[in-house]
């Protein structure tokens, strides 16, 4: 792994990516969805502060275990000062995100469970479908397929 002088306190891009692990496309973009920020050089190069190595490694382990960017982005904008996430920022996001990744992965099993009634014309529960809902009963309310809640079932009509 590429070590970065203690004493150099901006990094370049192929700097950030060595010692990062993230490709240089992939800083661009985190830059672009203002995950990361850095600054230019009178030659207009970008520099990163040492601090986005941190960012980087937060962004990172957060996409892993499946946290959308645009949460992320949201949770690095509430650190004071724009400071780097710390263990007790972790330990305070990822109980959040425990919660949604539980509901995520109870959606899944869900869907998993239910796969079997789905007739393969794409929709994803059969009091929903076309072929067997032909009166299209909650399609006037809402458009496109739709898993039903546990224990719900659409309205009939008589």
């Amino acid at each position: 792994m590429p070590q970065i002088p203690q004493t150099l306190h901006e990094l370049s891009v192929g700097q950030l990516s060595a010692r990062s692990g993230a490709a240089v496309s992939a800083l661009h973009f985190y830059e672009a969805k203002g995950l990361i920020s850095s600054s230019r050089t009178s030659g207009n190069q970008r520099r990163y502060s040492r601090d986005a190595l941190r960012r980087v490694a937060f962004v990172r382990a957060a996409q892993r275990v499946g946290i959308p960017l645009v949460t992320i982005r949201e949770a690095l904008a509430e650190l004071p000062e724009e400071r780097t996430p710390n263990r007790e920022d972790w330990a305070r996001l990822s109980e959040v995100w425990r919660k949604e990744l539980d509901e995520r992965i109870g959606q899944l099993h869900r869907l998993r469970d239910h796969l079997t009634d789905c007739i393969g014309c794409g929709c994803l529960s059969l009091e929903n479908c076309v072929l067997s809902n032909p009166d299209d009963i909650v399609g006037g309310r809402i458009t496109g397929s739709r898993l039903m809640p546990e224990g719900r079932k659409p309205p009939r009509h008589t």
